[in-house]
């Protein structure tokens, strides 16, 4: 995951490990933090055929774009993210598949046609963003996406409540993840447009709770 950030930082974006002197590390933290399987989950959800055109928005170093590409080899895979660092290791992971590539943009200005996509894939990305960059962000998905076409979400949040456990009453008193909690992201999307249920909830050791989503542009 990487995506928009206050212009006031050193970057327009927030690196995918938070700072790029961290990058290095980040597969290795996923990988510890036992996100593999989750990861899979989303990417069954999202009922990926051969032919279907996806999108992954703020793919960072590629784990859920790549992961898609090798569990559906038939599938046209697209990964975009603003950080260059973390697009220069997806493409690495990326060497010798075909129907994969990675550019660089941003959520909230897709460089693609309306009705583009089949599938849309946002993996811990949301809570990155301000009120108003995931209102023109959903606005985007929406465009892009054929209709009938999904966008299936990971990512922190959901019903968290302090019995999720010490990281969870950590999020809860801070205000990073406030714009995801309850039922937030089921609003957004539905005031984009979009048809969108909470499809699955898991408490997570090191981020509190883990909600899935699917939202359908409607036929």
């Amino acid at each position: 995951m990487t995506e928009h950030r206050p212009h006031t930082a050193p970057h327009d974006y927030l690196p995918a490990a938070g700072r790029d002197a961290f990058l290095p590390g980040y597969d290795l933290l996923t990988r510890l933090m036992g996100m593999g399987p989750v990861y899979d989950a989303l990417i069954e959800q999202a009922e990926l055929t051969d032919g279907a055109r996806v999108l992954e928005i703020g793919s960072g170093t590629g784990n859920v774009t790549v992961r898609a590409k090798r569990m559906h080899p038939g599938a046209e895979l697209v990964g975009l993210d603003p950080d260059p660092r973390a697009l220069a290791r997806a493409q690495r992971k990326a060497r010798g598949l075909t129907g994969i590539r990675f550019e660089r943009g941003y959520s909230q200005e897709l460089p693609f046609a309306d009705a583009e996509f089949d599938r849309a894939l946002s993996s811990m990305m949301l809570h990155h963003l301000d009120e108003q960059t995931k209102k023109t962000t959903a606005a985007e998905i929406l465009r892009v996406l054929r209709p009938g076409g999904s966008l299936h979400i990971l990512d922190i949040g959901g019903h968290m409540t302090a019995a999720d456990g010490f990281m969870a009453r950590r999020m809860l008193h801070g205000d990073h993840v406030a714009g995801n909690l309850g039922d937030a992201i089921p609003r957004l999307l539905t005031e984009a447009g979009f048809d969108c249920t909470e499809t699955a909830s898991r408490r997570h050791r090191f981020v509190g709770r883990l909600t899935f989503y699917r939202a359908t542009r409607p036929a």
